[in-house]
């Protein structure tokens, strides 16, 4: 990874940092893909992608009028990933919602980006910058496309062809352009596999438009839908996903090779994990004993704290 200006790559990297992309176009080019997604009604029930946000993601100015460029980060997970695969716990999760010392990526990437932008800003007159991470009107994944960081996978996610898919994107908008390369966009190095549309147990993967139906996708079923509900058809699955999903990651050709890479840690004892690694009578048998205050505290700033104790318990209890 290179240096961005006077930041070092081993500082970078050790803000878990896997790579970095600059770009000053300020428009997606594949809005006119997600607004087809939306009309569609493919969004399911993340109305938050349909309603009045759907515009202000037409361009980055609409979020940040002074905005000239972008400086794009792919943080990396994939060690966590690699350990989880090793310890092939009872209950899987995402491995994202461990990657980064147990936090909801969300204050963790949003620390480490504050901490890039405010030593650049110390070395550069004037600069300004917001943050814009998954919860801001900003379509990220087309940012680091449009930064040189990849390409589109069939199953929609970006995929590196150096490091793979198991990275989360955060990105600063500036006010100004800097003296940097741009990179080209990648292009796409998927082929004929279908691997990830034929591993997908719920059938989520539109392959023509490399879209997601979130209606039946394992994720969006043991995430954001917090009360009991119908789930899609095919899950429960025999690897029991109690949050989130890996499947179409754990086949994709482009993270072998970055992978066998990857040193796997020992999860601290302290660690999530212990809690999900036991028998499902056990683990409902604790929730249970919660109440919704004790809930919130036990998983405090984790991903987990904003699905609730109900969603949780829905999700653990259905295989």
């Amino acid at each position: 990874m290179r240096s961005l200006l006077t930041l070092s790559s081993e500082f970078l990297k050790s803000l878990q940092i896997a790579e970095w992309g600059y770009t000053e176009e300020l428009n997606p080019t594949s809005f006119n893909v997600y607004e087809k997604w939306v009309a569609q009604k493919s969004h399911g029930p993340l109305n938050y992608l349909a309603d009045h946000r759907k515009d202000l993601r037409k361009s980055i100015s609409n979020v940040y009028p002074e905005a000239l460029s972008s400086l794009v980060f792919l943080f990396d997970y994939s060690q966590t990933k690699k350990s989880l695969n090793e310890l092939n716990p009872k209950n899987k999760i995402a491995s994202y919602a461990l990657g980064f010392d147990d936090q909801d990526y969300h204050f963790w990437i949003l620390e480490k980006l504050n901490i890039i932008g405010d030593s650049l800003s110390a070395d550069i007159p004037n600069l300004e910058y917001k943050i814009s991470l998954d919860i801001h009107p900003v379509l990220e994944r087309d940012l680091a496309y449009r930064a040189g960081l990849g390409w589109f996978g069939k199953n929609s996610m970006l995929i590196n062809k150096e490091i793979g898919s198991y990275t989360l994107i955060g990105s600063l908008i500036l006010n100004q352009k800097l003296e940097l390369d741009l990179t080209d966009k990648d292009v796409d190095h998927c082929g004929s596999c279908t691997k990830c549309i034929d591993a997908c147990p719920t059938l989520a993967i539109d392959s023509k438009t490399r879209t997601i139906e979130a209606s039946q996708c394992i994720s969006t079923y043991t995430i954001e839908l917090f009360k009991d509900s119908k789930p899609p058809q095919g899950y429960p699955t025999k690897s029991q996903e109690v949050f989130g999903c890996d499947i179409c990651q754990e086949v994709c050709p482009w993270n072998a090779k970055p992978m066998g890479k990857v040193k796997a840690t020992s999860f601290d004892k302290s660690s999530l994990i212990s809690f999900f690694n036991r028998n499902k009578e056990e683990i409902l048998k604790d929730l249970e004993k919660m109440s919704n205050n004790s809930y919130k505290a036990f998983f405090k700033k984790t991903s987990f704290e904003r699905l609730g104790k109900k969603g949780l318990i829905k999700n653990i209890d259905k295989y």
